[in-house]
């Protein structure tokens, strides 16, 4: 796998972001975050690349609010 590339590589992230947005529509909170939890893990096994899961987690906890 190619080194972890942190800029949109959709043709329109605008959608793609839709389509996790309109995933979650009529969830509850739990519902929701289950739902997180198995789109996770699912791409997480598409990449099938440790190093890139690691450089993932990296970037996602670096851009958290400090607190």
């Amino acid at each position: 796998m190619s080194a972890f590339e942190t800029g949109s590589r959709f043709p329109d992230p605008d959608r793609a972001f839709r389509l996790l947005i309109e995933a979650r529509r009529g969830l509850s909170v739990q519902q929701a975050a289950e739902l997180d939890a198995r789109l996770v893990l699912l791409l997480a096994n598409h990449i099938g690349d440790e190093d890139v899961l690691g450089a993932a987690i990296a970037a996602a906890k670096a851009a958290m609010p400090k607190g």
